[in-house]
């Protein structure tokens, strides 16, 4: 009886250390098992840049409130199965209706990937300009209140695999589900920026 034991617990041990590089290779890397397909992150180097104002970097004032001028971008590092490229720029420090809502500035697509960027203070031929929170189109600069608080704007860029069947009325979460599916790469560009508070 010992011994049939202690052979079952050999068995057991040399199956469990067999199976651990198995294990290891199908979690966080590349192939799975069952033939579906790899699993992992994809991560093109997809970038966009502007000498408007650094990354992280404070937002000047040309481009700021209701009246700023869009900042022009360049992209590069996009996959060659890039067709358009979309962008929402919203405020990340406000909470809209107890929700995850924030204050979204501006939304874009259809940006034809041929463009490689946006110039300053328009967009493309062909690209789409979407509504921004007060449901006007176009570009919606900074306004954070005044305080000692900076606020966090975030350019969102998306990289797509086709042009999008979207209307210019189109809202945020009709947008974000139409390119559900065809996104094959993401980037993103910080703007920081608060208002002085006032002097006492």
């Amino acid at each position: 009886m010992l011994k049939t034991t202690v052979r079952a617990a050999a068995a057991l041990l040399i199956l469990t250390l067999g199976a651990a590089p198995a294990f290891a290779q199908g979690g966080a890397g590349g192939g799975g098992g069952g033939g579906g397909p790899p699993r992992g992150f994809n991560l093109p180097p997809l970038l966009m840049q502007t000498d408007a104002f650094p990354d992280g970097g404070i937002v000047p004032p040309k481009y700021v409130g209701p009246m700023g001028v869009q900042p022009g971008f360049t992209f590069t590092g996009a996959p060659d199965t890039t067709q358009t490229y979309a962008i929402i720029f919203h405020d990340m420090d406000v909470s809209i209706g107890n929700g995850t809502g924030d204050v979204l500035h501006w939304m874009a697509w259809n940006i034809p990937a041929s463009a490689k960027g946006i110039p300053e203070g328009k967009l493309p031929e062909g690209s789409v300009n979407g509504n921004n929170m007060r449901g006007q189109p176009g570009y919606m600069g900074p306004g954070a209140p005044a305080g000692v608080r900076y606020h966090h704007y975030v350019f969102e860029l998306y990289a797509l695999n086709t042009k999008l069947d979207l209307p210019a009325t189109a809202t945020r979460d009709q947008l974000l589900a139409a390119m559900q599916g065809k996104i094959v790469a993401k980037a993103a560009y910080v703007g920081r920026f608060h208002q002085e508070p006032p002097k006492q």
